[in-house]
Parts: C-alpha cells; structure tokens; sequence
C-alpha cells in the first residue's frame, strides 16, 4: 500500500524521474576569481563611502553572510584581508 502510495504522490509530478546513468558527470560551479574581486570591493567600497549602512537591514543581513562565502573563492589571503576590511567597516557603521 505505500509503495502505492509512492507511485501516486510521484504522478502528481508528471513522469518518474529516471535513474541516474554512471556516466553522468555531476555539475560542477567555479567562480570566476576577478568576477567574485570586483564584486566584494565593490561593496567594501560602498560601505567605506557611507557614515551610515547604504543598504537596508535585511541586505546588511545578507552582504555579512555572503561576503565571506564569496570570499572563499579567492586566495586564503587576500580573503582574509577583505573579510577582516568588511567586517571592520560593519563595526563602524554600527557604531555609527
């Protein structure tokens, strides 16, 4: 009965997914790393030119989470150097 079940909750979706070949190659992502730099001292340079957070709360929210994963994508140095420059600007902005 569940496996019924199963087979009908599935139906609602259309045709059954079909099975995974071994020869597919999983889908990789690889950030393009002057992309990911352009894009982190963008934001580290709008939050330099402000003396309030330009963004509002929910994107100030975001840029914290995603700029360090973002940063990731580049070399262990230089993304500590920008996430240590971000994250010294939200201190001042907050402060602010």
């Amino acid at each position: 009965m569940d496996s019924l079940m199963a087979r009908e909750q599935l139906d609602l979706f259309g045709e059954e997914p079909e099975a995974s070949d071994e020869n597919d190659t999983p889908v990789t992502f690889s950030a393009d790393p002057d992309e990911v730099r352009r894009e982190l001292n963008r934001l580290l340079e709008e939050a330099r030119g402000s003396n309030v957070f330009p963004w509002e709360p929910r994107k100030v929210g975001l840029y914290r989470t995603i700029f360090p994963q973002m940063a990731n994508w580049l070399p262990k140095d230089e993304a500590a150097q920008l996430c240590f420059a971000f994250e010294e600007e939200m201190k001042r902005l907050e402060a602010a």
